[in-house]
């Protein structure tokens, strides 16, 4: 199998090997956001309480408790491994794809930016530097924009004609 540079001369078999991994990989990282939902309610007081506890409401609706530092390291440690092999994974097949040169440049290298930003700052943040909650959901939602992009932009391309 000859795999050149661009997507759209690629073997059928390798087409559907990328196009499966983009599908199943969409629906882990969706899953994914909705955990970070689910636990948070998407904004900066729920990150905050995810990582920092609210034992001193009483009334709360659900009790949490601030995380130990082996359980953000943890947390921060898995996701930035994961993370960064499914970026370079998605940035290399995007690399093959017919798009602004400069806009590919930023989908590919971006995600590794808003991977540090998110999940070190969940570790600044449960350090004590509260307002490092703003720049978690930034760069959380421009982390996401990137994914989104890229599987589209891929997908788009993947099974076109050139």
């Amino acid at each position: 199998m000859d795999i050149s540079g661009s997507i759209y001369s690629f073997p059928k078999e390798i087409k559907l090997l990328i196009g499966s991994f983009l599908v199943v990989l969409s629906i882990g990282f969706f899953l994914g956001l909705s955990f970070v939902n689910e636990t948070t309610n998407a904004n900066p007081d729920g990150i905050e309480t995810q990582y920092l506890g609210n034992e001193d409401i009483e009334d709360a609706p659900t009790m949490k408790f601030k995380k130990s530092e082996r359980e953000i390291l943890t947390l921060v440690h898995n996701h930035m491994l994961s993370l960064s092999v499914i970026f370079f994974l998605l940035a290399i097949i995007l690399s093959t794809t017919d798009l602004n040169k400069k806009f590919k440049l930023f989908l590919m290298i971006e995600p590794f930016a808003s991977i540090l930003l998110t999940f070190g700052g969940i570790y600044i943040l449960w350090s004590g530097v509260l307002w490092f909650k703003y720049v978690i959901i930034f760069s959380g939602i421009l982390m996401t924009f990137s994914f989104v992009a890229s599987v589209f932009v891929i997908l788009m391309q993947l099974f076109q004609k050139k």
